[in-house]
């Protein structure tokens, strides 16, 4: 984008905050190709901000206060007059840059919508869900994601934050995620392992951390999320329970009704916890070059039922490549007494 060559060097420091509960952070701040880079002390980036989605909300007053996103819960602070400036003048050009598509998208669906209609009443449902699949962004995904995590905190407790802990999480998540953009929060009282949401976000219960020995427990509930939603992504399993009116808003604002999103959040706690696939997970745990039979053992002591998992075992005889640091692994279990 030719509005950020001028800035591509520009840095500065700020102050983040990854929840509302969380403590400020200082962090370095850059501009990327199309996204503000937050890093820590050691260069190790901590959030990427879509320059599109930013906004301030402190007009006129210092320091300056951004979010990544309407329903974000992250803020940044910004006292850098110079950093101030030029994100305000990138986002300007990124306004002005963007496509005016109201009503060519309003007769383009008021068009489909009146196809459907006449097709068949009992199409309409699974055909609008499919048009709202493949034209909603990662990006809408992840503000969906983002407010539901808002309506399930309100059950389960804000999510656990401590500077070892947080840390820790990350150090977790590169190691049996590798790079990709997926984002863990621990929280105090799920009831269930793991909630995957639209967006990639997952939220971790802290027994998963607490209750077990070692890091191998919660790669293997972890994993076992990812497996569950491998073909039914937690968008589609929201939309698919959408009533039309809640699509059409969608495919028009891109937003669902906070009532809608808490309802989906009840749900989601008092859903029955999903089968595992050894077989599958199997897979997953070699590939990553991480032992199964902490796991096996963790969801049956005898073993009897999860023999899969522990003859399968890569490193049953062996020992296993480290998986994070023993300090880490106590920062995780003790993340949420602080």
């Amino acid at each position: 984008m030719t509005a950020l060559k001028e800035y591509e060097r520009l840095e500065c420091t700020g102050l983040w905050k990854e929840t509302i509960d969380s403590q400020r952070r200082e962090v370095f701040v850059s501009f990327g190709d199309n996204s503000l880079i937050l890093r820590d002390t050691t260069e190790t980036a901590l959030s990427h901000w879509s320059l599109p989605a930013i906004e301030r909300v402190n007009d006129g007053k210092l320091p300056a206060v951004y979010k990544p996103g309407p329903d974000a819960l992250e803020t940044l602070e910004i006292d850098d007059r110079i950093m101030i400036g030029a994100i305000s003048k990138v986002n300007r050009i990124i306004e002005k840059r963007k496509p005016r598509h109201g009503r060519v998208r309003t007769y383009i669906l008021l068009s489909i919508i009146f196809a459907l209609g006449v097709i068949g009443f009992t199409w309409l449902p699974n055909a609008l869900i499919q048009h709202t699949l493949s034209v909603t962004t990662q990006k809408n995904k992840v503000q969906i994601g983002e407010s539901l995590v808002t309506e399930i905190v309100n059950l389960t407790g804000s999510p656990c934050t401590s500077t070892l802990g947080d840390s820790a999480l990350l150090s977790f998540k590169t190691r049996v995620l590798g790079k990709i953009n997926h984002r863990l929060l621990i929280v105090p009282d799920s009831r269930k392992k793991v909630i995957s949401l639209p967006g990639n976000i997952h939220l971790i219960d802290k027994t998963v951390f607490e209750d077990h020995d070692t890091p191998e427990v919660a790669v293997g509930y972890l994993y076992n999320s990812l497996d569950e939603h491998k073909n039914n992504d937690p968008f589609l399993i929201l939309i698919k329970e959408a009533k039309i009116g809640t699509l059409l808003r969608l495919l028009t604002t891109g937003k669902i009704k906070k009532e809608t999103l808490r309802k989906h959040a009840e749900k989601i706690l008092t859903a029955s916890e999903s089968q595992i696939n050894q077989e599958s997970l199997l897979k997953r745990f070699q590939d990553s070059r991480v032992a199964t039979s902490p796991f096996a053992y963790a969801l049956d002591v005898t073993g009897e039922s999860t023999m899969i998992l522990i003859e399968g075992d890569p490193y049953r005889k062996i020992s296993a490549p480290l998986l994070i640091r023993d300090s880490d692994w106590i920062s995780l279990q003790t993340i949420c007494e602080q």
